[in-house]
């Protein structure tokens, strides 16, 4: 019988995917689930998105350039500038999603066997990319009880190796909602320039930072220009994460020349989605301004529910739209299923997605679970609820 590769044996499969066949069998017994498992949020995409698409005129649905078209291309380098990210549309190369962009970074900077750095917990897909590059993902461990700040430097030091190629990041971060400081990436900045190293950072989440502070990109770091790399996407920011629509970025033109040549080798990304994307470079601040208002009152509603909950010891997320919450239970894995497959309340159930598949480290963050808060504020309350009358009869 033919044998499966070893790589695609090692896949890792999704802590927020994997439990939907169980989540799928409770609606057929005629529960209704409240899904804080994934970052698929509620709002409504700019509908200046939406009218590109209608509105077009094309009569074949043809490749774009491999890199993107150039109008669209011109028109992200805009939005960098309002951001105060100076780039050219020569430094960006348009993907099929952030995860495409992830990919090509790796491939471009990394042999088989080579390693990267990355705060844990992380977004759980880098586990994925990094499997499917052949690369060593090297864990250095932030922790709740500092709120998932960024880990003391010289624990970064102590990992560096000849094989470390790049220093990853998730800022804000996925699935911490921690929101690096600029001081906190200007020592990044330092350790990546000392090393010669490469520090990517996964930007998607720019527009969602609160309590009234800043978003400060590598790429406003001055003289990072040979190092930085940062990974973007249409998904969260304008609520299109079906369009797959992302970009990388870098002033490092070697790093753009090479990761053209994989952009090539999948031929385009897709058209229609470009259009939809480029259309929503035009949406309204308004929007953001709202959506930014609405997900500061969900995060709020959400921690102050979760802090009534004997056991439950939650960090308190500064951007993005998660949080890792703490539970009194040996194992979220388990917990997570039996809330799908066991438990009701009142006809009700949720689903988490288990933290443990969020670090790389062995045997780290079983307790804990990522609560994704893209429900509105009555929802989240009573899904909290559910999860308060879940845990006082749940047995290890």
């Amino acid at each position: 019988m033919p044998t499966i590769s070893k790589k695609g044996v090692n896949m890792p499969e999704s802590p927020i995917r994997k439990l939907v066949p169980f989540a799928e069998e409770a609606e057929k017994q005629g529960k209704k689930v409240f899904y804080l498992n994934i970052g698929q949020p509620d709002i409504k995409t700019p509908t200046v998105a939406l009218e590109a698409v209608k509105n077009n005129s094309l009569n074949i649905i043809a490749y774009s350039r491999s890199e993107g078209s150039e109008s669209y291309r011109m028109k992200i380098a805009e939005y960098y500038k309002r951001n105060d990210i100076h780039v050219s549309h020569n430094d960006i190369i348009v993907t099929t999603g952030g995860s495409e962009a992830l990919l090509f970074a790796f491939g471009s900077i990394m042999d088989e066997n080579d390693e990267i750095i990355i705060p844990e917990p992380f977004y759980a897909n880098y586990n994925g990319f990094s499997t499917a590059s052949g690369v060593n993902v090297i864990p250095v461990i932030s922790k709740i009880e500092d709120n998932f700040a960024l880990p003391p430097i010289e624990e970064f030091e102590k990992l560096i190796t000849p094989k470390t190629k790049a220093i990853l990041i998730c800022n804000p971060g996925n699935p911490t909602g921690y929101l690096y400081s600029k001081e906190e990436i200007q020592k990044l900045a330092s350790i990546v320039k000392k090393h010669d190293l490469f520090l990517i950072a996964d930007e998607v989440y720019r527009e969602f930072v609160y309590d009234g502070v800043t978003h400060y990109s590598i790429l406003q770091e001055s003289g990072l220009e040979d190092n930085a790399i940062i990974i973007d996407s249409v998904s969260k920011r304008y609520s299109m994460c079906g369009a797959r629509i992302g970009y990388l970025v870098s002033k490092n033109n070697e790093v753009i020349k090479t990761a053209l040549k994989f952009a090539q080798a999948r031929l385009s990304p897709p058209t229609l989605a470009q259009i939809a994307s480029e259309g929503a470079l035009e949406t309204p601040q308004s929007y953001f301004d709202d959506v930014k208002n609405e997900y500061v009152n969900r995060r709020n509603t959400l921690i102050e529910e979760l802090e009534k909950i004997k056991g439950v010891k939650v960090a308190k997320p500064n951007g993005a739209f998660y949080c890792i919450a703490e539970l009194p239970v040996k194992n979220s894995d388990d917990f997570a299923r039996w809330l799908l497959e066991s438990f009701d309340y009142e006809n009700n159930t949720v689903m988490v997605a288990p933290a443990a598949g969020f670090y790389s480290t062995p045997s780290v963050g079983l307790n804990q679970i990522r609560i994704a808060y893209v429900l509105n504020e009555d929802s989240l309350r009573l899904a909290v609820n559910i999860l308060a009358e879940a845990l006082k009869v749940y047995k290890d």
